[in-house]
Order: C-alpha cells, then structure tokens, then sequence
C-alpha cells in the first residue's frame, strides 16, 4: 500500500508540484504548433478556480466538463480539482439525450464546454430540478487553433465566455489551492453503459496518485521526456490517466489533437510531435498496419514510428496474431493491459521485457488477483486451477467508492476490498493472464457454449483478415454466431470467402465454435470509448433464413 498524506489535492499532485520541482518553463502541452508550459496551465488553471469560486460553486459540488481534446481541457480539469469541486467527463459528439442524463444524473452546479453542446443543452439544464447555477463556454477548436479566442455566446444570455471571465481576472491574486482529504471523491468515472445509462463510480483521490505511481511509475515507466499521444479521447478514464494524468506526473508533455481519430490524423499527430508513448486500442492497432500497408502499395513511405518507446493498448482484447504482424512490421512495443473505471485504471498489463503475446501480462505492483469459480460469492474462494477460466476478482488502492446512486450494483460487484469484474480470465502455470471475454457475451450455439473472443482471435489469424467481430443473433428460435469481418486490402467479399473463413475456424477450434453467417463491412461500429460496439452490431442485424 502506498502512503499519502491526509492533504491530497489532486492538482497539486499532477500539477502544482512540478512547478515546486523546477519545471515551470518546461512545455506541458503542445497543440499543433502551440505549447503552453506547466506555469501556463497552472496559471490557467487558478482561474479556473477562482471563476467557480465567483460563481459560487463549492468545495465537492461536480462541475461536467463536455470537452474535445484540445488545451482548454486541461486547465478547466485541473482547476476543478484547484477549486476542490470533483470533475465529471462527457463525450461531447456524444447525443444530446445522452448528455442531458448526465447533467441530471451528476446534478452539476456547472458545465464547461462548447457553443453547440451548450445550446443544444440549455432546454435540460433551464428546465425545473436542474442544480446547475453556470454553463462556461469554450471554443470548439480545430487541431492549432487559439484556446484564447473570443467567442459569440449563445443568443441571450446563455453561457459565459470562458475567455471573457478570464480577462476580468487577470492581476487578480491567484486561488489558493484547496485542502482535501486524500479519501475525498474528486473524480467521478462512468462505466461504458453497455447495458442501460453508464453509471458513475465515485473514485477518491488516493485513487489516481495511487494508480500513478503503481502503474505509470512503476511499472511502464513515463519519463520526464516523453511526449504522449491518445487515440482514445481525454474525457474517458484511459485516457484521462494515459495522456495528462501519468506524463504530468513525471513532467513530461501532451500532445493533443482535436480531431476524430483516424489512421490518418494519428499518422499526422506523430508525424508531428514525434511521440514516445502512444495511447492506443487494437482497433487502430489494425487500422495503422493497414493504412501503413495502403501508403507503401502506393510507392509512398510507411509509417515512421522510430521515435516510439512503446504503445499501450486497452479497452478491448488485443488478438494475439494482429501482436504479432505489428511486432514485425514495426519492432515497436506493445504493452497490453486491462483495467476498468471501478479500478480507475490498469491492474494487470505486460511490461518493459516482460511481454507474452495473447497474455494480458500480470499483475500491476500493489494489486493483488484472483481467478474464482463463477459461483463464488466471497475473494476468499478457492481459485480455479491454472487453464480453467473463471471470474477475475482484483483488489487494489484505486477501488471505488461504488457506483452513484445503485446500491444492489455496488453490492454486486465490491466486496470489501475486492472487486468482482465479471470478465472471464484463467491463468497460466506462469501466473499469466488470459481474457477469455465477458461473461454475458458467451453464447450457447447447439447447447453448447461458444465465447466470441475466442472465434475472434481465431479469424485474426487468418491473412485475409484486417477486424472482425462475433456476436450471437436469433433465428427462428434458435441462436447462431454470426461474425462481422472487415477484409484487408486484395481480398474480395465473397461466398467463397465465407466458406474459407468457416472452414478455417472449423479447423483451428472445436468445429460447432464455427460462425454460422460472416457478414462482409468496410468498418466496424465504435462506442464513445473506441471499443467495437456489438450492441450497434446487435440493433442492425438482420439473419437471412
């Protein structure tokens, strides 16, 4: 167990305390060609403070920050935390009905965010019950552009100008830095809502200096030098650890790019800050081998991912064949893991020399692991033997407070210090682990049971095969496995690539784990945390007889 003391306020953990070290005029964040160094963000970042001070929000009050990435994030979470207040994300592409739930569901004093999503918002937040006293807006910007621009608000009244207030304060003495206890929530994260309105899980701020110095410290190793780049966005807990939590820890700088992530945005967010540290998730893992494997057909240079020491790579199950073909394209690490946002962050993950590919590594320094029979109801069960797949239990300093206002689900799920995940796992002789997938995904095709990560894992060992995706669908009663594949380049969507597909996972698993129907896309969906969404593969699918 690490120890902090009682006085822990988050921005000055990851913040304040790198002016203390000397970094002040070191550049915390670049944004196309702009850089702000750490007394620019943590001058910003009393601002902020000191605006919510004025407009009345208070010490644990949440304020809803419905930000793209872009350096007005940064300083607006950090000055939360300043202010004491505790910081609650939303995806802001994501409907407005959607974030309308999280205005309600959060019960905000205030948002910060953008002109579209404040307008979009203001019939929620004017309507009767809403607690919220202040909407800050901000510029939605473009990759370079400047956070310091001034901005017409909604007609009316509605919204301030972030950058207007912060004029007004400009020679004005600086927020103090407010004490919180380091068991005080600060941090609210949401579960990724697969099943019904995701729900908050309320996180203390012990949470994340724990997990920082157990996972980003220690075990893959920021450095002061690095520069940090995230496929997934800021406003997802990932990210929010990967790429302005754990580099601020150490001192190192952010680079941010606006832009929906593409092959191409993230070739060009390389190309331009020429990154240490990725931020990854297997879906562009795919995606960039392709698109490197499109620019070298067309006579052009592939990607240069020479100034990479490593990439992360979580939120999903990285197949074991699409490790290996990026190991030998780019000689690049990969470092697997797995977390969830009851635990903040990851808890088991390969590492620096110590990577076993298809594994999700073992466990993080300062948690502890367990694989139990589904039935077990207490962490002190007897494990299951190595090879034989169960639930995976954890227990570790980042566990949530609980989930926000669902008492039976946190009763379900935490257990003193233990937190049951409900994803399936078995462990090796070598006490590696293996995910084996959810345990409501597992389908039972023929009375037998058949577990879509595995069917996966298989496709992806097959040339032809760039992503895929299995779910089970009903047809005439009965429930088959139908598999979604997106095809690399050269191959063509037909009957007879169906078959081949078939017959291939026929022969490498047990022939009755085969998917009934393959169903050609140029794509598959994404969710909001860029994990493949099988429940919008789910609501689309329709079975020929």
């Amino acid at each position: 167990m690490i120890a902090f003391p009682d006085d822990l306020n988050l921005a000055r953990y990851f913040l304040f305390d790198r002016q203390r070290e000397g970094l002040g005029a070191k550049a915390a964040v670049r944004f196309g060609d702009r850089v702000w160094t750490y007394d620019v963000v943590a001058e910003n970042a009393r601002r902020v403070a000191s605006l919510l001070a004025s407009r009345g929000v208070r010490r644990g009050e949440r304020v809803l920050l419905i930000l793209p990435d872009a350096p007005p994030f940064v300083w607006t979470f950090f000055g939360v935390l300043t202010r004491g207040a505790v910081v609650a994300m939303g995806n802001p592409h994501a409907p407005l009905e959607s974030l309308a739930y999280l205005v309600a569901y959060t019960r905000a004093t205030a948002i910060i965010t953008t002109p579209f999503v404040a307008e979009g918002l203001r019939a929620y937040v004017e309507s009767a019950g809403s607690e919220v006293q202040v909407v800050f807006v901000v510029a939605d910007l473009a990759t370079g552009d400047d956070p310091a621009q001034r901005l017409d608000v909604p007609v009316g009244g509605w919204g301030s100008d972030f950058v207007d207030l912060s004029l007004e304060l400009e020679g004005a003495a600086p927020a103090e830095i407010t004490v919180t206890h380091r068991d005080e929530p600060a941090i609210w994260l949401f579960t990724s809502g697969s099943t019904g309105e995701p729900k908050a899980n309320v996180h203390s701020a012990c949470d994340f200096a724990s997990s920082t110095e157990a996972y980003a410290k220690r075990t893959v190793g920021y450095r002061r030098d690095d520069v940090t780049v995230s496929v997934p966005r800021l406003f997802f807990g990932y990210a929010t650890g990967t790429n302005l939590m754990f580099p601020f820890a150490v001192g190192a700088t952010v680079a941010l790019f606006s832009e929906r992530p593409t092959p191409q945005s993230l070739a060009n967010a390389i190309t331009k800050h020429r990154p240490t540290v990725i931020t990854n998730v297997p879906t562009m893992l795919g995606k960039l081998l392709e698109y490197d494997a499109e620019l070298t057909r067309a006579g052009a240079s592939g990607l240069d991912l020479s100034s990479v020491r490593f990439s992360l790579s979580a939120g999903e199950a990285l197949p074991g064949p699409l490790l290996s073909r990026w190991l030998t394209r780019f000689r690049s690490d990969v470092y697997d893991g797995i977390g969830s946002a009851e635990m903040f962050h990851i808890y088991a993950s390969n590492r620096p020399g110590d990577v076993k590919v298809g594994s999700l590594g073992k466990a993080v320094e300062g948690y502890e692991l367990r694989v139990l029979p589904e039935e077990a109801d207490s962490a002190g069960a007897t494990p299951c033997a190595p090879g034989e797949i169960g639930i995976l239990w954890v227990r570790g300093d980042s566990i949530s407070q609980g989930y926000w206002l669902d008492r039976e689900r946190s009763f379900r799920t935490f257990h003193g210090s233990w937190c049951r995940t409900g994803d399936l796992f078995h462990v090796d002789e070598d006490g590696y682990l293996y995910f084996a997938g959810r345990n409501d995904d597992l389908l039972k095709v023929g009375g037998q049971w058949v577990a879509p990560l595995q069917v996966e894992e298989c496709l992806f060992g097959h040339p032809a095969v760039a992503a895929c995706a299995v779910i089970g669908v009903e047809h005439d009663g009965l429930v088959k496995s139908k598999a979604f594949v997106v095809l690399r380049a050269g191959y063509a969507k037909t009957s007879s690539m169906s078959v081949a597909l078939q017959e291939y996972v026929r022969e490498n698993l047990a022939k009755y784990k085969y998917p009934r129907v393959v169903e050609f896309v140029d794509d598959l969906p994404k969710n909001d945390r860029g994990k493949v969404d099988k429940k919008a593969l789910r609501a689309r699918v329709h079975v020929s007889p």
